[in-house]
C-alpha cells in the first residue's frame, strides 16, 4: 500500500476523491465483460386497478380506479396489533386494503374508512388483486374457454367495463 502525505491546502479533496475512485476503476478494467455488473432490473411495485362497481364518495362522485402498491412485512404486520382487527378478525381485510392502496380515483388518502364504505363485491375484488400482485406478481391468469377450450391470459387489474 502507497502512503499519501497530505498538508492543508494542498488539495486534501482532490486526494480523497482520486483513492476513492481509483480501485473501482482498477476492478472495473480488470473485470472481464460477463462479470461486470448489468443494468438493474426494475421491479414493478404499483399495479393500476378499475373497481367493478365503484367507491361512491359523500358528494356522490364514483371513483373506480385506483393503483395498489406492493404489501410490506409491516404492512402484514400491522394490523395484528390494531383493535379493530382483535376484535373482529374479518376486519384484517379492511385495514390491510386500506394501507396498500395509494389512490382511488381523485382520492389519495384511502384509509379504513373508505373500504368500509366500498361494495362487497369491490372488496373482493381488491382482496384477490392483493393475493395475486403480492403472490404471483402480477395481475394476469390463465383461462380456458368453456366453449371452444382454448387456453388464452387475460388481465384482471380490469380496464373498460367488461374487460376484467
Amino acid at each position: 500500500m502507497r502512503r499519501r502525505t497530505v498538508t492543508p491546502g494542498s488539495g486534501l479533496e482532490e486526494a480523497l476523491d482520486n483513492l476513492a475512485t481509483a480501485p473501482a476503476a482498477r476492478e472495473e478494467a480488470s473485470a472481464p465483460a460477463a462479470a461486470r455488473p448489468r443494468e438493474r432490473e426494475t421491479l414493478q411495485t404499483e399495479f393500476a386497478f378499475e373497481l367493478p362497481r365503484g367507491y361512491v364518495d359523500d358528494e356522490g362522485h364514483v371513483h373506480r380506479s385506483g393503483t395498489m402498491r406492493l404489501a410490506t412485512a409491516r404492512d402484514e404486520l400491522r394490523p395484528q396489533i390494531d383493535l379493530r382487527v382483535k376484535e373482529n378478525p374479518a376486519y384484517l381485510s379492511v385495514v390491510l386494503l386500506s394501507q396498500v392502496i395509494t389512490q382511488l380515483g381523485t382520492v389519495t388518502d384511502v384509509h379504513a374508512g373508505i373500504v368500509e364504505r366500498m361494495y362487497a363485491t369491490d372488496v373482493a375484488f381488491l382482496q384477490d388483486f392483493y393475493r395475486r400482485i403480492n403472490s404471483e406478481g402480477h395481475t394476469h391468469a390463465a383461462v380456458t374457454c368453456p366453449l371452444c377450450h382454448g387456453s388464452f391470459e387475460v388481465d384482471l387489474s380490469g380496464g373498460r367495463l367488461g374487460e376484467s
